[in-house]
């Protein structure tokens, strides 16, 4: 049955940007003395708020404590983003393909941990924010991931422009990490995750593992009963 709604995750998914986060927080924290590679990011952090990785991160690393130090973390990681989007396109075409697709058969929204202001950036840069109407952001919750509290504010918002109940159960996400999947069965949503933030063992419960936000892939058209 072709979904009622579709809802996106942000970061490693229309925007394939993982390993430039990774690169980022990287950055960040070296510049006040805190070590985190790669492979610590994508072990203990993809998949939280952005700003919800920062106090992970403190708070290990024994730095919790120190004023206003949080929040110039978080701040100098999104400037960070937005410079580095001025040079790298991060939506790949076969995604802003499958989006549009999408987005013509039901309705979409967005569910993200990351700040409106980059959403809304990358969106427009591709020719995308058009097609949401419905952008639920780090600055719209009080739980970010793996909490469901964002994905069922982005399906509320759908079903009041709709005019109609969206049940849980027919909606379908797009996530790429381990807490965004828990957080969309958590609202009693279906999800299909990209592969290549979490290991597959961490991915139980999941509709479907494809390797790309990508129309030519069957896993995606069929569920939308398209050949």
């Amino acid at each position: 049955m072709r979904p009622a709604a579709v809802i996106f995750d942000f970061n490693g998914t229309i925007s394939d940007d993982e390993g430039l986060l990774a690169e980022l927080f990287e950055r960040i924290f070296g510049e006040v003395g805190i070590e985190v590679p790669a492979s610590l990011y994508f072990e203990q952090f993809a998949g939280y708020a952005d700003d919800e990785i920062c106090r992970l991160v403190l708070e290990r690393f024994g730095r919790s404590g120190e004023p206003g130090l949080l929040e110039h973390l978080v701040e100098r990681r999104a400037q960070l983003y937005m410079e580095a989007q001025q040079t790298r396109s991060t939506v790949h075409p076969q995604a802003a393909d499958c989006v549009r697709r999408i987005a013509a058969l039901v309705p979409v929204a967005i569910a993200s941990g990351a700040a409106r202001v980059e959403i809304e950036g990358v969106l427009e840069s591709s020719g995308l924010r058009e097609l949401f109407p419905v952008l639920v952001c780090l600055e719209d919750v009080q739980r970010g991931k793996p909490d469901p509290q964002g994905y069922l504010m982005a399906r509320d918002e759908l079903a009041d422009r709709a005019g109609r109940p969206l049940p849980a159960d027919q909606v379908l996400v797009f996530e790429d990490s381990e807490q965004g999947l828990r957080a969309a069965l958590a609202a009693g949503m279906q999800c299909i995750v990209i592969e290549g933030t979490a290991p597959a063992e961490r991915l139980t419960g999941a509709a479907g593992i494809v390797r790309a936000l990508d129309w030519s892939i069957p896993l995606i058209r069929e569920r939308f009963g398209e050949d």
